[in-house]
């Protein structure tokens, strides 16, 4: 069972990949609100609502297909692993909403919008807890080790991106960091951590470079439809990144190409990010448009999907190992 790749006509869609693991999967979606098990109505309340606007599963869905390469049965541990990364990742993202202030994600109420913010962090907090609670039922130091690792990797890329905020010097260096930890070590943990359930050392580097790079390529690819979209989306997302002060690809290499180029366009550019406010958003994504910073950073993406890519297709071939290479090519049609 193999997908076509390259035919727009007929593209990949996320339900068909996930149709690959359709048993695993509605298994571990049920996990991950029934692990919860808190004694405060409040925190399962929240918890709840959380996940229940949560996205598509993406990262249980890689610890799934991941299994499966290892061994080709259902196997209970990566179920609970899989959930146990989607409370992690729901984690950060009440926390991430505290942080931009955002009162809606994906069409709905955040946490802190329906309650308020210290209920939103101290929840954020219980769902990390309650991670590594389900995480210590595995009996495994290598895989407690490899999750508090990332679990530091994650708040740090977090602090990095705080500490560049509104800096119009942060540099493309400073964004990789910033999106190793909060972005792609959820990805490494979602197919590194089953190399580890599985007892395949041999299945661990190629799984943490899959993960490491599809993760990097995926937020790119993200930071750049922020200026290639819908323009009522765009005018929001683009403003709300500048206001927010967030140093995204996009804008770092717009300012470094005017630099030289546009010295007018630099300036604008450089006093929005710096100050925060835009009188203009449509000025802005011109700008960043016409200095060829997207060009760059989908060539970017586009090398750190052949990366992902590359790790992939030295694992055994199978329907798995598509499900994981469709995943690549759906994300990167994104881009087009």
């Amino acid at each position: 069972m193999t997908h076509q790749q390259d035919n727009n006509s007929n593209p990949i869609t996320y339900a068909q990949i996930q149709g690959i693991v359709a048993d695993d999967f509605e298994k571990m979606d049920k996990q991950v609100f029934g692990s919860l098990n808190s004694k405060v109505k409040l925190v399962m309340a929240v918890s709840q609502h959380v996940i229940d606007a949560g996205g598509k599963r993406m990262r249980p869905l890689i610890s799934l297909l991941c299994s499966r390469i290892c061994e080709d049965k259902q196997f209970e541990p990566a179920m609970h692993l899989g959930a146990i990364t989607e409370m992690l990742h729901t984690a950060t993202l009440v926390h991430d909403d505290v942080i931009d202030s955002s009162g809606m994600r994906r069409g709905k109420p955040t946490a802190n919008a329906t309650w308020d913010n210290p209920t939103a962090v101290l929840v954020g907090d219980y769902l990390i807890a309650r991670a590594f609670n389900l995480l210590v039922g595995f009996g495994s130091l290598p895989l407690l080790k490899l999750f508090s690792d990332g679990t530091c990797d994650i708040a740090e890329g977090e602090v990095l991106q705080l500490q560049h905020q509104h800096n119009p010097q942060a540099t493309e260096d400073d964004y990789m960091k910033i999106i190793d930890g909060k972005t792609s070590r959820l990805f490494m943990l979602s197919s590194q951590g089953v190399a580890i359930l599985h007892n395949r050392p041999e299945f661990d580097d190629t799984f943490a470079k899959f993960g490491q790079h599809f993760g990097n390529a995926f937020q790119i690819i993200d930071d750049v439809l922020d200026f290639s979209g819908d323009s009522v989306v765009l005018g929001k997302n683009v403003g709300d990144d500048i206001a927010e002060g967030k140093p995204t690809l996009p804008l770092i290499k717009a300012l470094e190409f005017t630099k030289s180029n546009n010295p007018t366009d630099f300036e604008i550019l450089r006093i929005a990010i710096q100050t925060g406010e835009v009188a203009d958003t449509a000025q802005i994504i011109d700008i960043v448009k016409n200095s060829g910073a997207l060009d760059y950073c989908r060539e970017k993406a586009i090398s750190e999907t052949a990366i992902a890519r590359e790790a992939v297709l030295s694992l055994p071939e199978s329907v798995y190992r598509q499900g994981l290479l469709d995943l690549m090519t759906l994300a990167s049609q994104r881009l087009y």
